[in-house]
């Protein structure tokens, strides 16, 4: 059990001092005044005495914190503490207006010396010079010029990185008096943004498909840059902010744009603007903002940057670890089950890439859990798993170990007749069902063949394209040749 001492209070330093306390072990104050925290702790005892009387200390201590607002006191109290505890960690505040001579008799004998103007000095310099600090004064400043209630839309479906960023930037707005709602299009259908949701008890507002801005006069979006593209936006919309770390496919215009496609989460971009601002996110924001750099950085796998770890380091003693846990290990709903089934069963596989088609579908988000599932098959490094709900095919990608870009090859198959994007290695497109008008709509079986056609041939063809400009020296696992045995034309006889 860590016995810890501190010697002299300091007003600025009260917040330190109760957090000692409540941590286990012991805790002695030796102050003429009362110390700010509940000395009737059974751990934590007060003693009235002169910081430097060696008199009033205790018979042990392993951490020693000298926190007077006087520099000489401070001084002789770290002289005497050393004395009395040699093998003790002594830290020590040097105190206001410490001059050099009493600053180096303190650190003579402090293991850490904390000197309030150079801290202070730091933090300004941290929060108004910089990259960071100018982008987060733009942000302050868009914020302040929207009169009325700011709608954060997140793209349709939301996952965590979206549910969480949407929030965080609701908590920036509040910090300049803005109103403002984290707001969706569709439904949250996977069980693990589902638990995220009801775990964390979070506010979410569902936009109408008729005239979804009434009451709003200004719009974020947040984990996707364009309205009209992966949202329910009329595409004339005009939006005040975008925060989104995918790459664009086309121009992103907004009053605000904070496009960085070299950080692995929109939680982070957020969680970097709360830091910066010195804003505490509360536990339930900080468990969801680690959440989603956590998901969108596959556990810090997966396009990770040290902005990411700095913002993870940052949440994580924020954050409700335990419902962090619970939200991540929800059970498999039947939906996907069935879905993962389906996928296994119309599995069309070329080389080491895999797509299947499993039809209609009821949860959309089970196409995701199918295809992280099916990329880690033997053989396998592209997955892409599709099917079709309410008039619109979906489409869910993951890759592993290839130098194809996952993203770019769903754009270039299928972005001339719907919407597809993402990242190297997750990515996803939707296209209306309304230009498949061979398709006899009373004909399911018809609908998947068609489906199948247009997805499938799009996608194997772009993919064939994007290995051969790779050129001779690419890895030659991407070969079509269609080596294994059972397969015929690349579809499982």
């Amino acid at each position: 059990m860590q016995r810890r001492l501190v010697l002299g209070l300091c007003g600025s330093l009260g917040g330190v001092i109760d957090r000692l306390a409540v941590r286990t072990g012991n805790l002695t104050v030796v102050s003429p005044e009362q110390p700010p925290i509940d000395t009737g702790r059974p751990n934590v005892t007060h003693r009235r005495g002169h910081p430097d009387d060696a008199s009033e200390y205790p018979d042990r201590a392993d951490l020693v914190f000298v926190a007077g607002e006087d520099a000489e006191t401070n001084a002789a109290a770290a002289r005497a503490a050393r004395e009395a505890y040699p093998d003790a960690h002594l830290v020590v505040y040097a105190g206001l207006a410490a001059d050099a001579a009493t600053e180096a008799r303190i650190a003579a004998v402090a293991d850490r010396v904390i000197d309030a103007d150079r801290i202070l000095t730091n933090r300004v310099a941290e929060l108004t010079t910089g990259t960071g600090a100018e982008r987060l004064t733009r942000l302050y400043a868009t914020l302040r010029r929207i009169d009325g209630r700011l709608a954060v839309v997140m793209h349709e479906n939301p996952d965590p990185d979206a549910i969480a960023s949407a929030l965080g930037l609701v908590r920036v707005a509040d910090c300049v008096g803005l109103d403002a709602d984290a707001c969706y299009f569709g439904e949250i259908s996977h069980q693990e943004n589902r638990a995220m949701v009801n775990l964390l008890d979070l506010d979410l507002v569902v936009l109408g498909a008729d005239d979804p801005l009434r009451g709003y006069d200004g719009v974020a979006l947040v984990d996707h840059s364009r309205p009209g593209v992966n949202d329910r936006l009329p595409e004339d919309t005009t939006v005040d902010i975008v925060v989104d770390h995918h790459p664009p496919r086309a121009p992103v215009e907004a009053r605000f744009v904070d496009l960085r496609h070299d950080i692995g989460a929109t939680s982070t971009l957020v969680a970097d603007y709360l830091s910066r601002a010195d804003v505490a996110p509360g536990e339930s924001l900080a468990t969801a903002l680690l959440f989603g750099i956590r998901i969108d950085t596959d556990d810090f796998a997966r396009e990770v940057s040290t902005a990411d770890f700095e913002a993870a380091a940052w949440l994580v003693s924020r954050a409700d670890l335990s419902v962090l846990k619970r939200v991540e290990s929800p059970s498999m709903t039947p939906e996907v089950v069935e879905t993962l089934s389906r996928a296994i069963r119309n599995r069309d596989v070329r080389g080491d890439a895999l797509a299947s088609n499993v039809g209609a579908v009821r949860d959309r988000d089970a196409l995701a859990q199918a295809a992280d599932r099916l990329v880690t098959m033997n053989g396998i490094r592209i997955a892409v798993v599709y099917g079709f709900k309410d008039g619109m095919i979906y489409v869910s990608g993951r890759a592993r170990g290839t130098d194809v870009d996952l993203g770019e090859t769903l754009r270039d198959a299928l972005d001339s007749i719907g919407s597809a994007g993402g990242h190297a290695d997750m990515a996803g497109a939707q296209v209306p069902l309304g230009i498949l008008d061979d398709a006899d709509e009373d004909s399911e079986d018809e609908l998947t063949e068609v489906v199948t056609d247009v997805v499938a041939g799009r996608l194997f063809e772009t993919l064939e394209d994007a290995t051969t400009l790779l050129g001779p020296d690419r890895d030659t696992d991407w070969a079509f040749e269609f080596p294994f045995e059972g397969f015929e034309g690349g579809r499982e006889r």
